[in-house]
């Protein structure tokens, strides 16, 4: 059976700009758009040329070699003509292969928003679209709030497609601009749209995260016709956010449901990078990866359980629905106090470390792991403490050096220009090969102090961790009272971009952080000598 084509629409440099927090420069922009452009991404969506310095400067040239660079603007003005348009005149020159137009779709916003007639807009709408033509770009158009305008006057939504389409727009993108369509809805909306005479193959979705239902009536869009998807990176976007094409496109591709009739753009090695491209996203923003996202997250293939851990170790489709590395991701048997000794056989042996299931050894690691993560640890989240403490059981972990005391203090004073700081400092006394060195820091905030002491002068280690750096810092109070058993989990990174997390717990925070800063150090350097296992890979 022939399969038909569905086209992806990326407009993570546009939608996704108006995320809270984010705001890209011209080299963020060249930077994610190469990424998009190498992943097989159809479309890119580069923002708005004429609308601000930033975007104005980004379509000077073209910024993509496979992908069809878009550029994103307003239809022409009412009672303006589209060759006196200044905004349409922006798009026109810019370094771009396309144009989306936004266009109103709901008569309350053309009467509101716009200050229109019904007529003045569908004339707006194929004038623009038969500019973007006359300049050899391909024309598309959003429909705003088309399912919401749908529901209140369906003749006149329905007008709007239909003058985009008459006008020769390549697609004709219905779009849930406030996110709170049902994917019952966008079924039957769609099969309305299709029926009254544009065909599927020139429609497209646009869906918002408002209800948490993006990924899904985006899915349900194409179930009833249409053929280009929009989305953005990680499902950012304003207010709850886009439909996640990191999400769409695994399922896209590996659920028959819809891989047995439709094939995209992206190979199935792109595919395998695309945890990878989540993950360097995220790595852009400066933010750490959601765990818990679908196909690509750290825990999307995670199991804790001693059971599901024996299913898995049987056949992995007990508990999997795709393998992980067909999205470039892998199996964590994770363990903790609930799992078993199928987890703990799976989670070394994945580390290089061969343990029989009947080693006294074994069931020594299992009991103090249990015994130490009913004291505040959890392993499940730290898998570079976890494999230093069986290395350290098991087969030894080197001595690179010894902390043999440490000190912080914290003052409130004035300074010279009479304001007021908070100063922290911290001395730490390091052995290494038989010398004792003293590093003296001053940080924001106690544990800062504490990581740039520690870090400051490890003797021939030092080299070592110049591109280590902690990613993220949390502490979670374990209990009440000023007397609570803190846990703190730090996460740390380096220059080849392996990440790895470590944990440390105490009735004191200074003294958690630096269980964690420990093993983060010690990690790096049994990782350097391909002493430490895949944990560094994630």
């Amino acid at each position: 059976m022939v399969r038909e084509r569905l086209y992806l629409f990326d407009t993570t440099l546009r939608d996704g700009q108006q995320t809270p927090g984010i705001d890209f420069s011209v080299e963020d922009k060249i930077a994610i758009a190469k990424m998009l452009d190498e992943s097989g991404i159809d479309y890119v969506e580069g923002g708005y040329p004429g609308a601000n310095p930033t975007d104005t400067a980004f379509f000077a040239e073209k910024r993509t070699q496979r992908s069809k660079f878009v550029a994103f603007g307003m239809t022409k003005r009412a009672g303006v003509s589209a060759s006196n348009d200044p905004g349409l005149a922006a798009l026109l020159r810019s370094a771009s292969d396309a144009i989306c137009y936004v266009a109103k779709s709901w008569d309350y916003h053309v009467r509101v928003a716009l200050g229109c007639t019904n007529e003045e807009n569908l004339e707006a709408i194929q004038a623009s679209v038969e500019a973007a033509r006359g300049a050899s770009k391909e024309a598309m158009v959003d429909c705003e709030h088309f399912f919401d305008g749908f529901k209140a006057n369906p003749d006149y939504a329905l007008a709007c497609a239909r003058a985009a389409y008459e006008a020769g727009a390549r697609w004709v993108v219905l779009c849930d601009t406030n996110g709170g369509t049902q994917p019952s809805e966008v079924r039957a909306i769609v099969a309305k749209v299709v029926a009254s005479g544009i065909p599927g193959d020139r429609l497209g979705i646009h869906a918002h995260d408002d209800t948490g239902q993006a990924v899904a009536n985006s899915l349900a869009a194409v179930e009833a016709g249409v053929r280009q998807i929009q989305g953005t990176l990680n499902g950012i976007g304003e207010r709850c956010g886009n439909a996640n094409l990191i999400t769409l496109i695994p399922t896209l591709m590996l659920k028959p449901a819809f891989a047995d009739r439709f094939e995209t753009g992206i190979s199935a090695e792109q595919l395998a990078g695309i945890s990878r491209l989540s993950r360097a996203f995220d790595e852009l923003l400066n933010r750490a990866p959601e765990i818990q996202s679908p196909y690509v997250g750290a825990s999307a293939f995670a199991t804790k359980a001693g059971i599901h851990a024996s299913a898995l170790a049987k056949d992995p489709a007990t508990y999997e629905h795709v393998p992980p590395e067909s999205v470039g991701n892998r199996r964590r048997v994770m363990v903790s106090d609930q799992g078993g000794k199928a987890n703990f056989v799976a989670e070394l042996k994945r580390r290089g470390i061969d343990v029989p299931r009947d080693d006294h050894r074994l069931d020594a690691l299992i009991s103090v792991v249990k015994e130490r993560e009913a004291e505040g640890y959890a392993y499940e989240g730290a898998d570079a403490s976890f494999e230093l403490l069986a290395r350290r059981m098991l087969t030894g972990v080197p001595e690179f050096f010894s902390v043999t005391s440490f000190r912080c203090m914290i003052e409130r004073r004035f300074d010279a220009n009479g304001q007021l700081r908070t100063v922290s400092e911290a001395i730490v006394k390091v052995l290494v090969d038989g010398e004792e060195k003293m590093s003296v820091a001053e940080g924001h905030g106690p544990v800062n102090a504490l990581d740039i002491a520690l870090r400051k002068d490890l003797g021939k280690y030092q080299s070592e961790i110049a591109d280590l750096e902690l990613a993220d810092y949390k502490v979670r109070i374990l209990n009440g009272g000023t007397e609570a058993i803190t846990r703190v989990l730090i996460e740390s990174h380096d220059a080849t971009g392996a990440r790895w997390w470590t944990v440390g717990v105490s009735d004191n925070i200074i003294d958690a952080s630096f269980q964690a800063l420990m093993d983060s150090i010690v990690y790096k350097l049994m990782k350097n000598r391909e002493m430490a296992g895949l944990v560094a890979a994630e």
